[in-house]
């Protein structure tokens, strides 16, 4: 690692002489002020004003990479790992962002947390969102809990929908169709089918936004055959999702906006892998759904702006998991409910200096229904009241701040106080902005871990603290920009299931003990020509061994986009995973195995045409070109060579 370091810092060097060298060079202010972000101060904020790297994957970008689901797009990003994005559609995602896992990845829909409250460890399944609902995502790692609260430990993605349009009225319309192979088969049908519509308009001082999407998927079995000859049977997944969205604009000032959604996924799938050669079922089903309705007023005045976010998320799970020490299928139910209100005001002190000042409150609870006992929701519920303060200040020489705290008053475990610092100074005279911030954050004990059968009522928050620094440049003219961003992470207090080897008692207690992550995350894009851009990124990270689990030490993924012509682009992307180590419960020796995965290389390509400007387009795509046979997670399916045409109409 010092070796790594070492060479950073030369690189670091390297990068500061090149930019003094370009000290005369003409920068485009505008295109600079254009580029706006919003996670690290919850308003719009012009990029080179931001003191985080924040990645952004703008409506183009979602158009370049049609075809592909939300996980295999953010599986691409400097520093995330999406774990499952290669494998059959119904499998479970893991999020790793600097050594964290799910539980530690805070998801965003409109500025709304979004989490799963009867899961174990209270995250949510970003399986059910098409990407076709999608307008936009930004991805702000590191800790993030002042401004967020709970889960916002290693990473942020924020996600935001699509919304209404300018005209009266208009439409759009697509279909896609694909295969779904592994590198040992062939099947030529198509068994991936994603179709939808949505309607939208602005009339007068209403706008509306209504969709509907559909998604069918076979042909590959969860779990991996053992061998050629094994005839292992499809486990099937489906997803339906309805979100209608109605804004009214009351005055000049005022905003009035309220959403709904439904979304339903249903599943096959087998047991777990335990290495037996008996581990496939078709009588295993599940279904998740999820019920959204919220109301979302803003106020504009002078001195700034005041916004109110408030929703209620219903998620119900249900299994039929067939138990074979009693030959009969057992149905088991979670359902969960929260609430989410968060008030939050920016005030504008001068044109340089802004303060973010707010109050969360989260109410949550669940039940659940299962052959081996039942918890009741009267009994398992929390609920968190946050005040919190973040000051912006941007200076006109170069020098950015953004300092907060946030005080979570927990109804079980009581307070906890998180707080962050992060400068930043733009060299006004050269491309060059360096950046460096101290976060502390979060993460609450689920309800499942505090009052179920294993539950620990005086479980207290897993607590991390992150330092990075990094820097961002830009050369010839912003034909070439390059970032780097150093961290170290520590996470303490971490819950843990704990089984007592002479009582046999089971339960979730906090861990005693530090563990660390730490690790460099570079990005560099080159626009060779008008017509063609290069952008690549890659991520080194370090983890200690209870943490190393499924995390690729070395990650590097390369893209090249070029528009032929006005109506014709191509891309052809290439991304390397280093190997990973993985554990399985073993059923034949009753023991845990620890293996190590083999690293991977993918190259994949597809193609886009617009018939008609604007209004009608088709694409086509192939992934795993090489037809790569990998392992992405232990005894599972792993996608091969696959092929996929689409047809986009707008109306």
């Amino acid at each position: 690692m010092n070796n790594k370091i070492v060479r950073i810092s030369a690189l670091c060097v390297l990068i500061t002489s090149c930019a003094f060298a370009q000290k005369k060079e003409t920068i485009s202010t505008q295109n600079e002020l254009n580029e706006v972000v919003v996670s690290d101060s919850k308003f719009a904020l012009a990029k080179e004003k931001s003191g985080k790297v924040i990645t952004k994957i703008t409506a183009e970008d979602l158009k370049k990479n049609a075809g592909q689901s939300i996980a295999t797009i953010l599986n691409t990003v400097a520093g995330l790992e999406i774990n499952g994005s290669h494998s059959v559609a119904g499998k479970n995602l893991g999020y790793y962002i600097r050594g964290g896992k799910n539980n530690q990845v805070l998801i965003l829909i409109d500025g709304i947390p979004l989490n799963d409250a009867s899961g174990i460890s209270f995250e949510y399944d970003l399986r059910l969102l098409p990407v076709d609902q999608v307008e936009s995502i930004e991805i702000m790692k590191g800790a993030a809990s002042t401004l967020y609260g709970s889960g916002a430990a290693t990473g942020v993605i924020s996600i935001t929908l699509k919304k209404s349009g300018k005209k009266a009225i208009e439409g759009n319309a697509y279909l896609n169709i694909g295969t779904n192979n592994t590198a040992s088969t062939k099947k030529t049908s198509a068994q991936d089918f994603n179709q939808g519509f949505s309607v939208n308009g602005n009339v007068k001082k209403v706008n509306y936004f209504a969709s509907l999407n559909s998604t069918e998927t076979n042909g590959i079995s969860q779990i991996a055959p053992p061998n050629p000859n094994a005839n292992y049977e499809e486990d099937g997944f489906s997803r339906i999702n309805y979100l209608a969205k109605l804004g009214y604009k009351a005055t000049d000032k005022l905003t009035l906006d309220f959403f709904g959604n439904y979304d339903r996924i249903k599943n096959d799938y087998d047991y777990s892998f335990d290495n037996t050669g008996s581990n496939d079922t078709n009588l295993n089903t599940t279904k998740s759904e999820q019920f959204r309705f919220g109301f979302a007023p803003k106020y504009k005045y002078t001195k700034g702006d005041f916004v109110l976010n408030s929703s209620f998320n219903k998620i119900v799970r249900a299994y039929n998991d067939f138990d074979t020490y009693s030959n009969k299928a057992g149905f088991s139910q979670y359902d969960s409910r929260s609430v989410n209100v968060d008030a939050y005001n920016k005030y504008e002190v001068t044109q340089s200096l802004f303060f973010v000042t707010g109050a969360q409150y989260q109410f949550h609870d669940m039940n659940s229904v299962t052959p081996y006992g039942n918890i009741a929701k009267e009994k398992t519920k929390f609920n968190m009241i946050d005040p919190y303060v973040t000051g912006v200040f941007n200076s006109d020489f170069g020098l950015n701040l953004n300092i907060g705290a946030r005080l979570n008053i927990h109804s079980q475990y009581g307070n906890q106080l998180v707080y962050n610092v992060n400068p930043s100074y733009d060299f006004k005279s050269i491309p060059l902005k360096i950046l460096a911030s101290y976060s502390t954050a979060f993460v609450t004990p689920s309800l499942y871990q505090l009052y179920s059968e294993y539950g620990n009522a005086d479980l207290t928050p897993e607590k991390n603290s992150t330092i990075e620094a990094g820097f961002e440049t830009h050369f010839l003219n912003k034909k070439i920009r390059l970032n780097a961003v150093g961290f170290y992470r520590e996470q303490t207090n971490f819950i843990g299931f704990y089984s007592n080897p002479v009582t046999f008692k089971s339960n979730y207690i906090n861990i005693d003990g530090m563990n660390k992550a730490k690790g460099v995350e570079t990005e560099v894009s080159f626009a060779l020509s008008e017509k063609i851009k290069w952008n690549s990124n890659y991520t080194f990270t370090q983890v200690d061994t209870a943490l190393d689990r499924l995390i690729p030490k070395h990650k590097v993924n390369s893209s090249l986009d070029f528009q032929i012509n006005s109506s014709l682009f191509f891309n052809v992307n290439y991304q390397y995973v280093d190997g990973r180590k993985d554990a399985f419960f073993d059923g034949n020796t009753y023991e845990t195995k620890k293996i190590v995965l083999g690293s991977y290389q993918l190259v994949n390509s597809s193609v886009r045409y617009e018939l008609i400007k604007n209004r009608l387009s088709v694409f086509g795509a192939v992934t795993n070109i090489l037809n790569a046979d990998f392992v992405e997670n232990v005894g599972y399916s792993s996608l091969g060579r696959n092929f996929k045409l689409g047809l986009n109409i707008k109306l």
